[in-house]
């Protein structure tokens, strides 16, 4: 009964949903690829929203329920029977009466299981698609035949493009490229390379998260992401610049647009950490390219913290980053040289390639940090990886879950830390940095905090 009434509800969102794109008749770009689909779809809507009326999903809202959910433009009502009203409501006004819909949506799509992107297709059709990442060893497998079928499906909503439409997708991914040559589109490029249509230059760290120069045609810009670190953190706003381009927006435009994105929660976040640490909260979600991409981060993570930063984020402000040291790890300013901790929760969907990627990581993890934190089943491996990898077992802990790591952590870290939380979303690894905060109200920043999640288990 339950399964039927969700195919009921699925069945009716969708046919609601395409009778109102029928109506308004907006364009439409598409945000999909393995990792940075959210963060992509943000900062496209941002650099857009200068020129455009612009909607975008909320947060993840990328299924069967989130796309048609972002196109009636309500939250997710759970399991409330008052909140599905409202969607009902909703959804008869929009069809029935004048009302003032935005002219371009901005939707992430994503698929978890063979055919879901099919059902999407069916649902609203893309005038451009933006392709994040495809990587070797995608989030999902777990239920596909090969890797190269959920590439397959992941670039899929490039097949529905119109014949000239605008195609953005990564110079730095070769999956990307090679599946963007079989289809007869404009193809735009974002990223590292030089060749890009939208390219990155002189990549650094910033006082508060990241920073560089976007360059497009000659033209040049600094760009800055603020309170999140990593070069993945800057990947959206070159996208979004990409996305502005194909569609005639003037690069210094999309510039100042794009100033506005701010990378969503559990994404590269800076907090301040008990007992003087630094956390680098990326607890949304997990695959093994994320991973490596999270860990290069925290192995360049500027370490030699001034003692005067401290609880900087309570006062309003924060000190350099970097100083100098001597030559046993103790700053002229007076503080003591930290660790790398990572804290890595099990990476999940990985099906048959899950113990070869967690070992992979896990000699990983013995090259990037001074301490490893594995919470899970499967992060067990990890660990034993890191271990063989060079590790010694006193640089290693495990845990069975996210609630036992959040017990004992806060008391084991030391001032001058730099901790970084990443696990799949089902570990809820945001509970760990819950329990790391020096500032109790930072946990309003935290990803899944809405009551609907802090009640699940």
């Amino acid at each position: 009964m339950r399964r039927l009434t969700k195919s009921l509800v699925v069945s009716l969102l969708a046919l609601t949903a395409r009778a109102v794109l029928a109506r308004y008749k907006p364009r439409i770009v598409m945000v999909t690829g393995s990792v940075g689909k959210t963060s992509t779809k943000d900062a496209v809507a941002a650099a857009l929203g200068a020129r455009f009326l612009v909607r975008g999903s909320e947060k993840s809202f990328n299924s069967e329920f989130g796309v048609p959910f972002t196109v009636l433009g309500v939250g997710n009502p759970w399991e409330d029977p008052v909140a599905w009203l409202l969607v009902a409501r909703r959804a008869l006004g929009l069809l029935l009466l004048p009302n003032h819909y935005p002219n371009l949506l901005v939707l992430e799509v994503g698929a978890d299981a063979p055919g879901d992107l099919a059902k999407i297709l069916k649902i609203a059709r893309p005038d451009l698609v933006v392709v994040t990442r495809l990587p070797e060893i995608p989030v999902h497998v777990e239920f596909y035949t090969t890797p190269e079928a959920v590439r397959e499906e992941e670039f899929s909503p490039a097949y529905a493009l119109p014949p000239d439409a605008p195609l953005v997708v990564s110079s730095d991914d070769a999956f990307a490229l090679e599946m963007a040559a079989r289809v007869p589109v404009r193809l735009v490029t974002y990223g590292t390379s030089e060749s890009a249509t939208v390219h990155l230059e002189d990549i650094g760290w910033d006082l508060d998260g990241m920073r560089a120069v976007v360059a497009a045609a000659g033209e040049r810009a600094e760009v800055a992401v603020k309170g999140s670190v990593g070069r993945a953190q800057l990947l959206p706003i070159a996208a979004a610049i990409a996305a502005a381009r194909a569609l005639e927006v003037p690069f210094a435009e999309a510039v100042a647009a794009v100033a506005s994105y701010e990378p969503p929660a559990g994404r590269g976040r800076l907090f301040a950490g008990v007992l003087g640490s630094t956390l680098i909260d990326d607890s949304y979600n997990s695959s093994p390219i994320a991973v490596e991409e999270a860990l290069e981060t925290l192995a360049t993570f500027p370490i030699d913290v001034p003692a005067k930063r401290r609880n900087t984020r309570r006062q309003g402000r924060r000190e350099e980053l970097g100083a100098p040291t001597d030559a046993v790890g103790i700053t002229r300013h007076g503080s003591r040289r930290g660790r790398r901790v990572a804290v890595l929760g099990d990476m999940l969907e990985l099906g048959r390639y899950s113990v070869m990627e967690h070992e992979r990581i896990g000699a990983h993890v013995a090259k990037k940090a001074d301490m490893l934190v594995a919470v899970g089943i499967r992060a067990k491996r990890l660990a034993a990886a890191a271990v063989e990898a060079g590790m010694s077992e006193e640089q290693v802990m495990m845990f069975d879950d996210s609630r036992a790591a959040s017990g004992a952590l806060p008391a084991l870290l030391k001032e001058g830390d730099i901790v970084l939380v990443k696990g799949s979303q089902s570990i809820r690894m945001e509970r760990v940095v819950e329990a790391l905060l020096a500032n109790p109200t930072d946990r309003s920043r935290l990803v899944r905090q809405e009551p609907a999640w802090l009640r699940k288990p």
